[in-house]
């Protein structure tokens, strides 16, 4: 049986470390690591956890995770199917601000970079029209060694830093340092469980004994954790999914999105798609590809 970790440890004796994967998905668990991170999705699709909020992710996108925040990039159902034929690819750069480079964001001339990345903390996605040219930059801190990589990270550390456009939190995750080994091992087993089952009429009686738990103890622990109530955190995992399946124009009807993502009526599926997105699924599929229209 596979022994897992909460906090990865990650390889490398460079302070600024950057890795290119290739691979059938993304590290399917739960994790954190002393290491900020800067990830480039090249190919790939699915839902990124962060803390306690899940945000979809698709190719193109570039997202910075602050040091120790828990995070799991889930690769869509798909990508784990026998012979689907589909891959992922990224970069990501990881430097940890506490370790190696923590002398040089002390010195006076940094301050404004020590106070971009504590402020980053909870993670943010770029911008759009900011991706080609992090991703070049990006690329060159890939390619470089030595001393040459060092100044090319610094420069897009400060573009980042430049960058004026809103950078919405990915997460409110709280004091993410003083969250325990123990805890992100048994919030992984829980988020698991609800993505792997969310299509599916789980009761909190299901999800509890996943967690070894009482329903009572439950509650408490992941409103104290995550913020959320599982009927909450259960819903926008369904919800999420429903916008991803809306918006490839796959499907039958939207009756037919609602029911395979785990909801047993279309009057309840239209209630809580507009309580969390505010606005209804048909709304949502025409702002969609109107503004997918007016950047053709």
């Amino acid at each position: 049986m596979k022994v897992l970790q909460f906090t990865i440890p990650v390889g490398g004796e460079k302070s600024v470390i950057s890795e290119q994967f290739d691979l059938p998905f993304f590290y399917p668990y739960l994790h954190r690591h002393q290491e900020a991170q800067l990830t480039w999705i090249q190919q790939g699709e699915g839902t990124l956890i962060t803390g306690n909020s899940m945000h979809s992710f698709k190719s193109g996108e570039i997202y910075l995770l602050g040091a120790n925040l828990p995070h799991l990039f889930k690769s869509d159902p798909e990508y784990f199917v026998a012979g689907n034929n589909k891959s992922i690819k990224a970069i990501t750069i990881f430097f940890n601000p506490n370790g190696k480079l923590s002398s040089l964001f002390e010195l006076e001339e940094m301050n404004t970079l020590k106070n971009f990345i504590q402020q980053s903390q909870q993670g943010f996605k770029l911008p759009d029209n900011h991706v080609k040219l992090v991703s070049r930059m990006m690329l060159r801190v890939e390619r470089t060694t030595g001393s040459e990589k060092l100044l090319i990270f610094f420069q897009l550390l400060n573009y980042l830093n430049n960058v004026k456009d809103q950078k919405k939190a990915l997460s409110s995750f709280g004091d993410v340092n003083g969250f325990a080994e123990n805890e992100g091992l048994r919030l992984n087993n829980i988020y698991t469980y609800i993505t792997q089952h969310y299509n599916k009429p789980i009761t909190l009686d299901d999800v509890a004994e996943a967690a070894c738990m009482t329903p009572q103890a439950f509650c408490r622990y992941f409103k104290k954790h995550t913020g959320h109530t599982y009927i909450s955190f259960l819903n926008e995992v369904r919800i999420n999914e429903a916008r991803k399946r809306l918006i490839t124009n796959k499907f039958e009807s939207i009756s037919t999105v609602a029911y395979k993502c785990g909801f047993n009526t279309i009057t309840n599926f239209n209630r809580v798609f507009k309580c969390i997105t505010g606005t209804s699924p048909k709304g949502y599929l025409d702002s969609y590809f109107n503004n997918v229209g007016t950047t053709l």
